[in-house]
């Protein structure tokens, strides 16, 4: 039989072999093909970091309410990175992979705006990009548990095919097991008002991720979560850890009023001694203290709360002078009795609060706010408080301090979400004209991000307890 020598013959069963590997490449691509559909519909494809465009969203004054362009950043190494400087960027799949949801059990009911609710989950679809680097991201079995959350019951084969490429993606994601392990044998700490508790509240969520048996995380003393006086130590056991918080609204020591005080004067805040709880703080590994919202006239001299120093009250002393006088006491207590235990000491900025059209009790809300703010010229200035810590912070540095110390500034990042407040839909039994809350944060929400930026701070501090069990 004659044979073209251009066009090779092939007998009857290696046709067949060809056939069927063909056939095969294209059911593996069908299969491919028919999981990226179900896993848009399910979970948008954004998910993958080399499936998503790098188009951020920029606050700009057009009549847009959101721009997006190519992010300009240079990437910057870790250690020059300010994570604190960057931009909201718009993430339609960050509510399913979000660390932890409501059913979180150390949530207070009052930051589970959904369950109160709230129906509109837009605050939970942007992400804290800073410019040009990266916050730290997690771990592989945090990621597949994740994917698995973002399915839910519709896992098939191809679904797991795609949970298999998220877990090899390079954007991974908050690594609470890296920080469980870092802290075996350690305290956490965070003290200041309840601005700190939803902070706490969140990182307690996003570290319980990465236990798989809840019951080994309890509270040290038999308290409930919620229990808002004094102060809560919660447990857990299988890293011997502790991450408590101390409700501390100024920081410093509150008293009754001195002998012989005018009638009007109901109390003092000492602004030269510092609260009692601070005995408990200066062993810990991680010390966040923050500050602010009980710094006003609402809190202090309306309420018959005056300013006390050297054991005699300062009836001119303003909130201003007062906190700038309460800072410095924290900071000869920090240099004092933290530098010797190598501690990691944080003081986070001023949360921002967004009442509109009225003070607090005046009728303010913020329940019609759905985005952050894209206009630059909505931002106000910085407040008075984070000049006064800073500058605290400046100081110990230029003492030359052992301790590792911080001023954790969210302060602008912050500012723009005003869409992540409870507002309106605040904890059940609430009465229906009660003010809204315009200072607190949804949970997940805002908080969270202060964590990442806590953690990746502590990353780049090489952080490690360095304790025997």
């Amino acid at each position: 039989m004659f044979m073209d020598p251009k066009f090779p013959y092939f007998s009857p069963k290696k046709t067949d072999q060809i056939r069927t590997k063909h056939t095969l490449y294209f059911l593996v691509l069908l299969l491919l093909l028919s999981s990226f559909v179900a896993f848009y519909f399910i979970c948008p494809p954004e998910t993958l970091s080399f499936l998503r465009f790098a188009y951020i969203a920029v606050p700009q004054t057009t009549s847009s309410p959101h721009q997006f362009l190519r992010s300009p950043s240079t990437p910057i190494s870790d250690k020059e990175c300010d994570y604190t400087r960057g931009i909201w960027v718009r993430d339609v799949d960050n509510g399913k992979f979000q660390y932890y949801d409501e059913g979180c059990p150390f949530l207070d009911p009052g930051f589970q705006c959904l369950r109160n609710g709230r129906e509109d989950e837009g605050y939970l679809r942007w992400r804290w990009q800073p410019h040009g680097c990266q916050l730290p991201r997690g771990n592989r079995k945090e990621k597949i548990n994740m994917s698995k959350n973002c399915f839910d019951d519709h896992l098939t084969p191809s679904s797991l095919i795609w949970i298999l490429l998220i877990t090899m993606d390079s954007a991974l994601w908050f690594n609470a097991t890296d920080l469980l392990e870092r802290s075996r044998n350690g305290r956490i700490v965070f003290a200041g008002d309840s601005i700190g508790r939803n902070q706490w509240e969140s990182f307690l969520c996003m570290v319980s991720r990465s236990v798989s048996n809840l019951s080994n995380i309890y509270e040290v003393h038999g308290n409930p979560i919620s229990k808002h006086k004094g102060y809560l130590s919660m447990m857990f056991a299988d890293y011997n850890l502790t991450v408590e918080y101390y409700r501390s609204p100024f920081l410093v020591a509150s008293a009754r009023a001195p002998p012989n005080s005018p009638a009007h004067v109901r109390g003092s805040v000492l602004v030269d001694e510092m609260h009692v709880y601070s005995r408990f703080w200066s062993g810990a590994d991680v010390l966040v203290c923050n500050a602010g919202h009980w710094w006003n006239q609402d809190k202090t001299d309306k309420m018959g709360f005056y300013f006390q120093e050297k054991g005699a009250l300062n009836m001119s002393m303003d909130v201003v002078e007062g906190f700038g006088r309460a800072m410095k006491t924290w900071r000869r207590w920090a240099s004092e009795k933290i530098e010797r235990n190598n501690s990691h000491v944080f003081f986070r900025s001023y949360s921002p609060a967004h009442f509109r059209q009225g003070a607090w009790n005046e009728g303010g809300h913020c329940n019609d706010s759905t985005e952050p703010f894209s206009d630059p010229s909505s931002i106000r200035p910085d407040p008075f408080y984070n000049d006064h810590i800073s500058k605290a912070i400046r100081d110990m540095e230029r003492r030359g301090n052992r301790t590792k110390v911080h001023f954790l500034n969210i302060t602008g990042l912050t500012e723009y979400r005003r869409d992540g407040h409870p507002s309106s839909h605040r904890e059940p039994g609430t009465p229906k004209n009660a003010s809204q809350d315009c200072s607190h944060w949804c949970l997940p929400g805002i908080p969270d991000t202060w964590n990442k930026i806590l953690y990746a701070t502590l990353i780049r501090d090489g952080y490690r307890v360095d304790r025997g069990g």
